[in-house]
């Protein structure tokens, strides 16, 4: 059993939280995840490690409330338990050598997006950031990412935080004055991740983006994670998170990641069902 040790919206529907577990922490690097499940006969999910702290033993982890199971991770309070936390999982982000880099993060891939940027700035790489979010309401880790970045841009859809317009604005702007980065990260939706890319390649600019397909063991032994790069399967558990975004399948992608969307919406509103008549 691990312990919550702490609990935070960002924002409305995106929750923080702090898990007691030191064997993980010990381990843990950036871009890895972990497995959870929230009570014994729950599903299990992944979630990416968004920080740690390896002298308290704290991993930190960022989830947005869209299905049944983070539904009931959110009910979960400060002092109460979760009953796995398998990890570090996955390969760590590789930043070695890298010297002038942009980590662009969408949404709650945010999340996922910082402890890449925490690392890069760590080790004295000029690091750019570029979040987006479809309005200011949606916006989390801003101070963060100022705090680990040489040059911050926000963008929102409507313009009601930062700039307006979609990361690919700031991106262009960037690249076609002149800016070469050695690498740039790409954490978020699978359509965003997917135009950054493309506009990365015009600027033949390489590019890594952070793969979060379905996942159920971790191993690679389910094959639940399998996406098409440069035409092979590879398991996102096992052989990423990361992958060279020039050779993933987005299209592929995208359709296995809707295959269970209704499913995911029914076992919602079963479990919403539930906590509503709990409370009465």
């Amino acid at each position: 059993m691990y312990k919550i040790v702490s609990k935070k919206m960002l924002n409305s529907t995106v929750c923080q939280m702090e898990i007691e577990a030191s064997a993980v922490a010990k381990k843990a690097e950036a871009g890895q995840f972990v497995i959870l499940r929230v009570n014994e006969n729950g599903e299990r999910i992944p979630l990416t490690i968004a920080g740690f702290n390896r002298e308290s033993g704290l991993v930190k982890i960022i989830f947005q409330i869209v299905g049944a199971t983070t539904q009931l991770l959110y009910q979960k309070e400060p002092g109460e338990f979760i009953q796995d936390f398998v990890g570090p999982l996955g390969k760590a982000t590789e930043v070695e050598g890298l010297k002038n880099v942009c980590v662009i993060g969408g949404g709650v891939g945010c999340a996922i997006a910082f402890p890449v940027a925490e690392k890069l700035f760590s080790l004295n790489c000029n690091t750019t950031t570029i979040t987006g979010f479809r309005n200011k309401d949606l916006v989390i880790l801003q101070d963060e990412f100022k705090n680990n970045s040489n040059n911050h841009i926000c963008v929102t859809d409507d313009g009601s935080f930062g700039e307006q317009g979609n990361v690919c604005v700031p991106l262009e702007k960037l690249l076609s004055g002149g800016e070469k980065f050695d690498m740039i990260f790409a954490i978020g939706p699978i359509v965003m991740m997917k135009f950054v890319v493309l506009t990365a390649k015009k600027y033949n600019i390489p590019c890594t983006v952070s793969m979060n397909p379905i996942m159920i063991d971790g191993t690679g032994m389910c094959g639940c994670c399998r996406l098409l790069v440069d035409g092979q399967i590879k398991f996102a558990c096992i052989e990423g998170p990361d992958f060279d975004g020039y050779k993933v399948d987005f299209n592929d992608l995208a359709s296995r990641n809707r295959m269970y969307l209704n499913f995911e919406q029914q076992k919602r509103e079963e479990n919403c069902n539930l906590f509503n008549k709990e409370i009465k």
